[in-house]
């Protein structure tokens, strides 16, 4: 079977730690090399790949698939230069600035006959698959009210300077809030309408840092929430239906294991700390049940096997572009919501 021959745009944490161990680990992808602007460090790790001095000398080379792991503004530009050039692209989260920039790239993959997919990782965390599965399984019965949360407590700037100065890819919505919207997409679809409001919280700070996103359905409501003053952690996921309530805390350990240079395997990968379980009260069987509930081992191999079988045997992307369009589309609504205090229906 043949090996997709896969590049990045370049070798910074995300390189590092989020892409080249999965194609190093997954036998049907063959890492050619990283686009590295200044700093040449792909070939420490892995000696036998090309540091490409330009994109262009990167697209000119023998690639089947390109991983845009750039800054967000940027991502619309490079995404497009890939699809021009004939390679599938895995583009990282946010997907692009804007909904029309994803619906361009949308239609431009499909026209030249080509795999887009949005890099949304968090769909393989250990908590999110746990959450997915009792929803699923309708341990809640329907679900009525549910919130995620991405809590952090760092005050600080971070010391990149793309995610700090004003840009239109900059800031927690587009951040860490572009996974809570594509995780409610991915559970219960496009909402009718969206409510928000996006502050800036942390001293000289130029971009928002704080979120709070009410989605609304028919026949529920979904809030989402990300902010760094939340020393205290309260449950990333709590879900209530008919029938009871799930509680969970984020415990994916996948994230911190690969900083430390732990490479992923295909056993024993993922595995939260017993005390990471979540809490279902529920009825079951006509009876009140309050317990804990084993977590599901988290993957991010699975992405990138679902990505491969996409291209070489024409299944659906792990997360469609336009799954990413429709992430766009929340994000351009709260945006808009945010400024006007107001509802933006979508619907």
């Amino acid at each position: 079977m043949k090996k997709l021959k896969t590049a990045l745009l370049s070798y910074g944490m995300s390189g590092k730690v989020f892409h080249a161990p999965f194609l190093e680990l997954h036998p049907r992808f063959e890492l050619t090399g990283s686009w590295e602007r200044s700093k040449k460090l792909i070939q420490q790790d892995y000696p036998e790949v090309k540091s490409y001095g330009s994109l262009e000398e990167l697209l000119n080379d023998d690639v089947d698939v390109v991983i845009v792991n750039t800054p967000v503004e940027t991502h619309y530009e490079y995404a497009k230069k890939v699809l021009e050039a004939g390679k599938h692209a895995l583009v990282e989260k946010a997907f692009t600035t804007t909904t029309a920039e994803a619906e361009e790239l949308r239609d431009l993959a499909k026209q030249k006959g080509l795999k887009l997919s949005v890099y949304q990782n968090r769909r393989w965390d250990s908590d999110f698959k746990t959450v997915k599965e009792v929803i699923d399984e309708k341990l809640l019965g329907d679900v009525v009210e549910a919130e995620f949360r991405f809590d952090r407590y760092n005050p600080n700037l971070s010391p990149k300077t793309h995610k700090e100065t004003a840009n239109a890819g900059a800031g927690v919505l587009k951040d860490l809030g572009s996974h809570l919207i594509d995780q409610a997409i991915h559970l219960f679809g496009l909402p009718d309408a969206v409510f928000a409001d996006l502050r800036i919280t942390r001293k000289n700070s130029l971009v928002d840092d704080l979120m709070d996103i009410l989605l609304y359905y028919p026949d529920k409501r979904v809030g989402l929430r990300a902010g760094f003053f939340f020393r205290e952690a309260v449950p990333a996921y709590a879900v209530h239906g008919t029938k009871g309530s799930f509680l969970k805390s984020r415990g994916d350990i996948q994230e911190d294991e690969l900083k430390t240079g732990k490479k992923p395997t295909l056993e024993g990968w993922g595995i939260e700390p017993e005390d990471k379980a979540g809490i279902l009260h529920t009825e079951k069987h006509g009876e009140v049940y309050r317990g804990h509930i084993p977590t599901r081992p988290g993957n991010y191999y699975g992405l990138f096997d679902a990505l491969y079988h996409s291209i070489t045997e024409d299944k659906p992307e792990p997360v469609p572009a336009e799954d990413g369009v429709k992430v766009m589309k929340v994000i351009d609504a709260a945006i808009q919501s945010s400024k006007e205090k107001k509802v933006i229906q979508l619907k």
